[in-house]
């Protein structure tokens, strides 16, 4: 086979290109992350992301749109869903989210690094992602609290109180030094279950 051929049968897909700079961003942080390294990460050229994507920034957004459109692809299903009981409905929410981590850590470390930063790239995860999920969650909580069966709760703290316990999850390395032993993605999955019961339990009225 010519080498032009066998380069075109080993070249990564897009889905494996925005993975691996999902990879990237997320093990490294933005600054860190230079177009070389993404080059070698990639498996292309150094000149690969300024080609096809302009720039690292273009790039970088690519690959959130590519994380984000697959965040939202399985937490929509239960977005959309009826619920008679709006307590239901938020424990499925939560319980989906952690879900999602567990499949992709990477999401995770990616919106925990940019947290920290007050930049473009945390205003476009608000815009895109944060704000519409939790508007779609608002009406629910809004409910809860009418009823008095939740503590109103300002919605960042809301957030955080939900957030923090991924750690949990994605952090094996620091779990490991406290003496947890490596666990599969059912078993961690199981974990995000009890976790998002506890969460609903920590906010919800007896």
């Amino acid at each position: 086979m010519p080498i032009q051929q066998r380069r075109a049968v080993l070249s990564p897909t897009e889905a494996e290109i925005m993975r691996r700079g999902l990879d990237a961003f997320a093990e490294l942080g933005y600054e860190a992350t230079s177009v070389r390294e993404l080059g070698n990460r990639l498996g292309v050229s150094h000149n690969f992301v300024n080609d096809r994507y302009g720039s690292k920034g273009a790039f970088w957004h690519a690959v959130v749109d590519f994380a984000l459109a697959d965040a939202r692809r399985q937490l929509d299903p239960v977005l959309t869903k009826h619920f008679e009981d709006p307590a239901e409905r938020l424990a499925c929410i939560v319980r989906r989210f952690y879900q999602i981590a567990v499949r992709s850590p990477q999401l995770s470390w990616l919106m925990a690094y940019e947290g920290t930063r007050d930049s473009a790239r945390l205003d476009y995860l608000h815009q895109r992602f944060l704000t519409p999920v939790l508007l779609l969650c608002e009406p629910s909580i809004a409910q809860l609290v009418a009823a008095d069966r939740m503590r109103p709760v300002p919605l960042f703290q809301l957030y955080a109180l939900v957030t923090g316990p991924i750690s949990t999850l994605t952090q094996g390395p620091l779990a490991r030094r406290f003496g947890e032993l490596p666990v599969s993605e059912r078993e961690l999955t199981a974990t995000a279950d009890s976790l998002a019961t506890m969460v609903m339990a920590g906010l919800l009225r007896e």
